[in-house]
């Protein structure tokens, strides 16, 4: 998931055989499908060609080519996205598996699953960059230089701290703010910046002691990004949580003004300024029931459901078709000196249960 503006980058399929789509970036023609893995090219200017495969805009495309590590990140960010999306949808009706039409219908409009779509991929491609510049992937970038700890007297800065400032310095340029007057552009670009947001909050200072019979009189501190999947688990809590927006019309030119939530529910937002100063995610629509098939989604029919977590809420009251099989999985596994591990072949009957139709 790389949120790419206008189209956040999204899952296209299901299962083993999905594949993942980096978007086209005019916002209106249906999200373009590539392989998850960039082919080798002998070609001493390769990534030129990788970052043309991407269908940037041209000022993305400039920046994709400036370092050859982009190119690669970006996919790599797509993929890691994608998979955090399913994972954290997987027991919801909506699971984060788009294909063919309900893809682009989704996109078309402002509900809260597309709000999760643009911040988990804005999310996913601020951490994949810094990441790739304190692994040495980048040309352009290296470990954070800028620790700014508390007690620098007693800490020794060293290890390589993950490059968080030029990492959202650069999502932030390529993401290009637009300076326009439609509402869902201005709600796209605040949940991208969302995305970003959520990472900066979970920066971590891992500290090494040294010194005799580790005193600890030294210590050796840099900064580490948190687990993506820790990403994953904020912003499906603020999808959860997010706020219905709005805006204020005006009735003679027909213009949308600021963006205001519902009654009750603290804006701070200012004339001055079109989006809502919240860390929230925002949407403008309601989402569908995602129960059965329509233009977001194939429903529910068929869904694997766990019968004492989820089944009814995903089967949307039709009920559950129960499967018995038999399946053999390795079991009473023990460690052999030296070097491997020996496992039994235990048989059991396992339940299926799945969405009636």
């Amino acid at each position: 998931m790389v949120l790419l503006s206008p189209a956040p980058v999204v899952l296209a399929g299901a299962g083993a055989h999905s594949c993942l789509s980096i978007p086209r970036l005019t916002g209106s023609e249906p999200l373009t499908i590539l392989p998850l893995t960039l082919e080798p090219e002998a070609a001493a200017q390769a990534h030129y060609k990788a970052c043309d495969r991407l269908k940037l805009e041209r000022k993305q495309r400039r920046m994709c080519r400036r370092d050859p590590g982009v190119a690669e990140t970006l996919v790599e960010a797509v993929s890691m996205s994608a998979l955090e999306c399913q994972y954290q949808f997987r027991f919801e009706r909506w699971n984060c598996t788009l294909e063919g039409r309900y893809r682009a219908s989704l996109l078309k409009r402002g509900f809260k699953e597309t709000a999760f779509l643009y911040a988990i991929s804005s999310a996913g491609l601020t951490h994949a960059l810094a990441k790739a510049c304190s692994a040495g992937r980048m040309e352009r970038c290296t470990c954070d230089e800028a620790p700014d700890l508390e007690n620098r007297e007693a800490w020794q800065w060293g290890g390589c701290g993950d490059n968080l400032k030029y990492s959202s310095k650069f999502v932030k340029e390529f993401l290009g703010r637009r300076s326009s007057k439609d509402l869902r552009a201005r709600v796209d670009f605040h949940n991208n910046l969302v995305g970003v947001k959520v990472i900066k909050a979970g920066v971590e200072t891992t500290c090494k002691c040294h010194g005799v019979s580790g005193s600890c009189t030294v210590r050796t501190c840099w900064r580490q990004l948190a687990p993506f999947h820790e990403v994953g688990k904020h912003l499906k809590h603020k999808y959860e949580t997010a706020l219905k927006v709005g805006s204020t019309t005006n009735e003679a030119t027909g213009e949308a003004g600021a963006i205001s939530p519902p009654r009750g529910r603290a804006s701070g937002v200012g004339n001055a300024d079109p989006l809502p100063r919240t860390p929230e995610l925002v949407h403008l629509d309601d989402s569908p029931s995602f129960c059965l098939a329509g233009r977001f989604s194939p429903g529910t029919a068929g869904r694997r459901c766990h019968r004492e977590k989820n089944c009814e809420s995903i089967c949307c009251g039709r009920g559950h078709n129960t499967q018995s099989r038999v399946v053999t999985r390795p079991c009473q596994c023990q460690v052999r000196w030296c070097c491997y591990v020996e496992c039994r072949q235990c048989t059991q009957r396992e339940e299926v249960y799945t969405c009636k139709g």
